[in-house]
Order: structure tokens, then sequence, then C-alpha cells
């Protein structure tokens, strides 16, 4: 095979879209409505800043911990493990672990590169963990096989050192909900106009007279300072030579502008597959689905980005040999903190069926374990506790349970 020299130092970067250079310039990507929608721009809508918010938060409020694997599968946390202090406590020296897990949520949210982040290793140790400002972490994919390479300040970093958390279609929801945010921004300035003026509807003044140019703009100036801004609602105009004031009437899409405002924040709220309930929309929010609302959020929306966002540190933080060893989890059970009464049925109901010990359900309350905690027993009954017999009474040296295959007698009767 000959040896060629331009094949040699051909590039192979891709060209920016024209999407990805709007982006970058933070002027967003135009949208129907005729508004550009940037993450920066989209975020000063409350319902995409609520929804942003309350998935990147939540994940960063869970407890996370790294277990070891065992041969059949089971998971036992390693406590005190360095990866698991730099997720829990400090990231690096100016960021804690809740504010980096935080920001790379929301850029995974809200960015197409997704959320990304440096491991700064020394003599093959974690030191640090550094999330950049948006754009400072270049991802591009030079072959068919979507494998990533990644620069930083133009240099070609190994992706082993990368956290590239990333959302799903290649896209992030922010970006496939453009036009629903456009639109949300559309109704938000066209609200802000409308009460910037006194909040009422726009008209017109007819004159049985010629106004002439000069004549119809000193008019219009007046009108504007007598009668325009939300100080001067509900003055009485006065007009003058036969003039009238004839207001427009609202249309039905005006009519409906509470209702089409509200379906916008719903539209937001499917985009980033969350309930509607968490952005405002109290409307099919009662007593009876409200915990069923949040299960759904945890289950439908949480759970695929923690599962991702697992993966993504796993694969970073732990060199190919460890990751067969050891894995990082998110402790789901803090959901079901905020109903004490139904998280103390199931523990109950747990333990009764023998499912765990006392001491597994005092672990998960976060109390120390007691003596004789770790018997299986159904403590409803008599006859599982210890120093009881198996007819509730004291335990005798001979006490044994009745033997199933044994013909019943008068005695045992």
């Amino acid at each position: 095979m000959s040896w060629n020299p331009f094949n040699y130092f051909k590039p192979t970067t891709k060209a920016l879209t024209d999407e990805q250079i709007l982006e970058m310039l933070g002027g967003g990507i135009p949208t129907a409505t005729g508004i550009a929608v940037s993450a920066e721009s989209a975020l000063r809508v409350p319902a995409v800043a609520a929804a942003v918010r309350t998935i990147s938060e939540a994940a960063a409020s869970l407890k996370v911990k790294v277990v070891k694997i065992a041969p059949d599968r089971t998971e036992t946390e390693v406590p005190g493990h360095p990866v698991a202090a730099l997720l829990r406590d400090d990231a690096n020296e100016w960021t804690s672990g809740f504010e980096f897990i935080r920001s790379i949520m929301v850029d995974a949210l809200c960015r197409d590169q997704g959320g990304l982040a440096y491991v700064n290793r020394v003599s093959g140790e974690v030191r640090e963990i550094i999330r950049y400002r948006p754009g400072f972490i270049n991802v591009d994919y030079p072959d068919d096989t979507l494998a990533p390479r990644y620069r930083i300040n133009g240099l070609i970093r190994n992706p082993a050192d990368i956290i590239h958390l990333r959302g799903p279609f290649e896209k992030s929801p922010l970006t496939l909900c453009r036009e629903a945010i456009g639109v949300a921004m559309v109704m938000e300035q066209h609200a802000a106009r409308l009460f910037g003026r006194g909040a009422r509807p726009g008209g017109v003044i007819e004159s049985e007279k010629p106004l002439g140019a000069d004549g119809s703009k000193a008019m219009i100036k007046g009108w504007k300072t007598a009668m325009e801004g939300s100080e001067n609602a509900g003055k009485t105009a006065i007009l003058w030579d036969g003039a009238k004031w004839k207001p427009m009437t609202f249309s039905s899409v005006d009519a409906q502008f509470q209702q089409l405002r509200l379906f916008q924040l719903q539209e937001i709220a499917r985009a980033f597959n969350i309930p509607a309930s968490l952005l405002g929309d109290m409307t099919r929010a009662t007593w009876s689905n409200a915990a069923e609302m949040q299960r759904q959020f945890l289950q439908l929306c949480l759970e695929p980005w923690l599962r991702a966002l697992e993966s993504a540190l796993r694969r970073a933080l732990f060199s190919k040999e460890d990751r067969k060893k050891f894995a990082i989890r998110f402790d789901r059970d803090d959901f079901t903190n905020v109903d004490l009464t139904a998280r103390a049925t199931a523990i109950s109901s747990l333990v009764s069926s023998r499912v765990i010990n006392p001491n597994t359900a005092r672990e998960w309350l976060d109390l120390p374990p007691y003596a004789d905690g770790e018997e299986y027993a159904n403590p409803n009954t008599g006859a599982s506790q210890p120093g009881v017999g198996h007819n509730g009474g004291p335990k005798l040296d001979d006490d044994k349970p009745n033997d199933p295959d044994k013909e019943p007698n008068d005695d045992d009767a």
C-alpha cells in the first residue's frame, strides 16, 4: 500500500452546523414566531426554568454512594471511597458535589452537546472533577461509529477522562421544544405589552375633521401621555373637535389567552417529560393523585436521567478493571421521605413478611442497628420472637414447633 502524504494531513474535524454556530454565539436558533431561542433566553421562561431546575436539583439532592458488586451481583456500599467523597462533598476546591451534579444536569437538559466535565487524575488517582463553562470542552464525532473526540483548549483529551451526560435523540429537551418555548415567549411579551398599556385593548380615534400629519401626531402624543400606562388606568378621556374613541374588541383568540398560556406550559412539561403540576399547573392536581404524580416523575422522568448519570460517572471515574467491581448509585428512597406514613407502612410490611430484617429497615432510616436485629422474624406473632414458645407462652427447653408430618394428638390439640 502506498503512503499518501495528503491523506495523512487530511483534516478530520467536521464543519460546524449553522445551529451550532448560532448556539456558540449565544444568538439562538430562530423559530416560526420570529424569536431566536437560545439556552439563556429559554431559561427566562418560567415554565422552562421550573422544569430544568426541578429535574437538576432533584437529581443533585439524592444521596450518592459507591457500591461494590459481588459475584452474585449483590451490591454493598463502600464507605469512605474517594469517588463518593468527590460527589458528596467537594468536586474541587470551588465546587461542591451538589453544585457539580446540578450543573452537569442543567447542561444536559439545555445543550445538545450535553453535560461535560473533566476528571483530573494524579498518578492514576482521581483528585478533582472540573466542570468548565459551556463550550470550553468541545466534542465531535469524526467517523460513522459515533465515537466522540474531546478537545479542551484545542488539545485532544482521553475519553476516559471526560464525563459526558447526553440526552435522548442526540438533542437536548430544550432544543426539541424550541417552537413551544418561542410561542410561550411571544405570549409573555404580549401580556407585558397589554398590561403595560393600562390592561386595556387598543382602539382608534375617529375624527370628522381632517387633522393632517401634524395634527394626528399631536393627538396621538397627547392621548399616550394622558391615557397609556398602568398609572393612568381608569382615568377619564377627553376628546376635542368631535373626535370619537372606538375601542377594539377582543377576538376569540384574545378571550382564550389564559387557556392558551396554560396549554403552552403543558407543552413544555411534555417536552421535558415532567408532570405539569410540578410546573405550577394545578388544574388536574388533587390530594389523591399528588403522590401518583410524584411517582411518575421519579419513574418516567428522573429515573432515565439517573441511570444515564450513573453510567457516565462510572465510565469516567473508574478504570476499566474497577468498573467490574464498583458502581455509582443514587438513593431513590429519599423520594418516599415526604410521606412518612407510606414509608412506615411499607417498611413494616417488609419486616413482617420477612423480606428484610429490622436492622436493614433501621439502616434505611439512618438509625444504628440493635442486638438480635439481624433475625428475620415477624414481630406481629409471638412464635417468631426470641424467648417465646410456639404457643405464645414462655419458651421451654423442649419447646419445638409442630411437625407437619406428625399426626396431631389430644395433647397437641
